[in-house]
């Protein structure tokens, strides 16, 4: 047998051990994860009877072999509306609601809501042409808009910075009042000091044209109309929250032989003749080393090289610049919202239908603000008199923030909300947690420029595989981790030496979504 360590128990490691267990039986494959958790970012935290989603996570794709892969794990609950789901699980929610021991394992459709809270009002996201996007922004800004984004079209800008990316599609009136602030929060550095890499992969197709597009494409219906990843309007969500997916996962790959350690932190990466032999790793205080033919990497790719024994210098200067943004969460339960749900949207206690809310006031830290209960009611203990919201915070692990004490931080929460209008003096607040996540965003400025030599040298390993988000420090969402591990593990069984295909998950210049 031959034997497999897989770093991080993420989507991307338990993919990639899933895929071979699968698909062949002369594998013994291991799975050390630095935390007591599954899933990585994508996991649920369970906290006094709610559940947080850290993060917030869709689950769609375009990629066919994802979507067969979480279909057999938890197949979709039928595809019943939104009220339907929800308002008609009113008798059971009194009656206390599903047994968490016995939870069915099903994915829930959704309807994708997300708003911009800008100017006390909230906007579609992406813009809309609806009318009351117009309305909204008043007359000025509506003709300031549209004289920009005319500029835009007539005068393109050569596309040095994500500021460029931005104004091309959208004008800079719009870009200033929709992106630039809302940037500058997510990763502390001004769009026109970030690589234009970051919107060719997270904005991709979006722009004024694409939603224009999409207005006069639900005008004429076709049955092989595409819309832009960034404009979809449902997707499909685990009962219980991401997280129990990749338990879900993690229990099927250890059914099937694999084995998963936890509070194992790699920190050595052994090497001899060209090829990795070991990886160092400490748990419970000691030192110890798990030997392997072939080492699946996930971990960032900073502590890779920082513990890999033989990289050059100038290998380990650029490894070490790659910057990345942490992230805390902040759980707030609460009675009731001071705004208003003013949609058609029914939702239980007729509260916003939101699952993220956009926060572009650059007068508060609070970045974005997950409304639980749309992402699932099954998230939250009592759905029916409860709102229980995950309040988004973008930092620098070490800075004032992060090394704020939960109390100060769920105060400034709280206090920062009530600015807003979001919540006010009546609204009673009954709990409260939060969550920090290191290297959450790998960022794309610093030595990121310079990345080739560090996958260069990483290639040079033939039984490496660097995947997942972090493991290729690429802005991934889940689906693109997982290909990253389906591609690798193709390239495992089949012998292929080239890691091209590895690297090129996610590079495509538009990544369309198929509408349901």
């Amino acid at each position: 047998m031959k034997k497999v360590v897989i770093i991080g128990a993420g989507p991307a490691g338990i993919t990639a051990g899933l895929e071979i267990l699968r698909n062949s039986d002369e594998y013994d494959v291991i799975i050390i994860e630095e935390s007591d958790c599954i899933g990585g970012i994508s996991r649920t935290v369970f906290y006094n009877g709610n559940r947080m989603d850290i993060g917030g996570h869709r689950f769609f794709s375009k990629d066919e072999r994802v979507n067969e892969r979480w279909n057999a794990l938890m197949p979709l609950q039928g595809k019943p509306s939104l009220d339907d789901k929800i308002l008609g699980r009113e008798k059971e929610l009194n009656e206390g609601g599903p047994d968490p021991e016995t939870q069915d394992r099903v994915m829930l459709l959704r309807q994708r809501i997300s708003r911009i809270y800008y100017l006390n009002k909230f906007f579609d996201y992406p813009i809309s042409m609806k009318p009351q996007t117009f309305i909204n922004m008043g007359f000025g800004r509506t003709v300031r808009s549209g004289f920009g984004y005319l500029h835009a079209c007539a005068f393109k800008r050569e596309e040095n910075s994500l500021e460029d990316f931005y104004i091309n599609r959208f004008g800079k009136t719009l870009y200033s009042m929709f992106f630039e602030g809302y940037t500058e929060k997510l990763w502390g550095r001004h769009p026109s000091q970030i690589s234009a890499d970051w919107g060719a992969q997270r904005v991709k197709g979006l722009s004024i044209s694409a939603v224009i597009k999409d207005v006069l494409g639900k005008m004429i219906p076709s049955k092989n109309k595409e819309v832009e990843t960034s404009l979809i309007e449902e997707f499909t969500y685990p009962k219980y929250g991401p997280g129990q997916l990749w338990e879900t996962a993690a229990d099927e790959f250890e059914k099937l032989g694999g084995k998963i350690i936890k509070n194992c932190r790699a920190e050595k990466i052994i090497t001899n003749g060209g090829k990795i032999t070991a990886v160092g790793y400490v748990r419970d205080g000691k030192e110890e080393t798990f030997e392997g033919d072939f080492f699946f990497s996930s971990m960032p790719l900073k502590d890779l090289i920082n513990g890999t024994d033989c990289a050059p210098e100038d290998v380990r200067r650029i490894a070490g610049g790659l910057p990345y943004r942490d992230f805390v969460t902040v759980g707030l339960l609460v009675d009731r919202l001071a705004i208003k749900n003013e949609t058609k949207i029914k939702t239980l206690g007729n509260i916003v239908p939101d699952c993220w809310i956009y926060v572009q006031d650059t007068g508060v830290k609070l970045g974005r603000i997950q409304v639980f209960n749309n992402w699932s009611p099954y998230l939250v203990k009592d759905p029916l008199n409860t709102v229980w919201l995950g309040l988004e915070y973008f930092c620098n692990e070490g800075d004032e923030f992060w090394n704020m004490s939960e109390e100060d931080c769920v105060k400034k929460a709280v206090g920062e909300l009530k600015k807003m209008g979001i919540i006010d003096g009546e609204t009673k607040v009954f709990d409260s947690h939060r969550e920090k996540v290191k290297k959450a965003y790998p960022a794309y400025f610093d030595t990121y420029g310079e990345i080739d030599k560090v996958i260069s040298f990483l290639d040079g390993f033939d039984n490496l595989f660097c995947v997942g988000r972090n493991g290729q420090h690429r802005y991934n969402n889940m689906d693109h981790s997982m290909a990253t591990s389906i591609e690798a593990v193709s390239n495992l069984l089949s012998g292929k030496k080239s890691k091209e295909n590895i690297w090129n998950v996610n590079t495509e210049n538009s990544y369309h979504e198929e509408k349901k």
